[in-house]
């Protein structure tokens, strides 16, 4: 059996394709200042805790709960106050 074979495309449907990659590629790009970034790190981190220690720390909320950046405070202080001493380092490290 023989191989498949991409068809030929003409110069301009090649240019198109081209250029329209291009402006998709441009359009995802995200710039961030530095404290933006640092605080997307601090949510997801904070979600990534409120999961990990649902059990331990957050057992009356639901732990289908989105963390959001007004949230972050709330986590670190949860896992500080209800934690052990390995909880409480993850939860300072939370605090700006």
């Amino acid at each position: 059996m023989a191989g498949f074979q991409r068809p030929k495309l003409s110069k301009q449907v090649s240019d198109y394709l081209s250029r329209i990659g291009r402006q998709g590629g441009l359009k995802s790009q995200r710039l961030l200042s530095a404290e933006q970034a640092t605080a997307m790190v601090r949510v997801r981190e904070a979600q990534r805790a409120f999961r990990k220690y649902h059990a331990r720390c957050f057992w009356s909320y639901d732990p289908r709960l989105r963390i959001k950046a007004g949230d972050v405070s709330w986590v670190a202080e949860q896992l500080m106050k209800n934690g052990n001493r390995a909880l409480w380092i993850i939860g300072r490290k939370l605090c700006p």
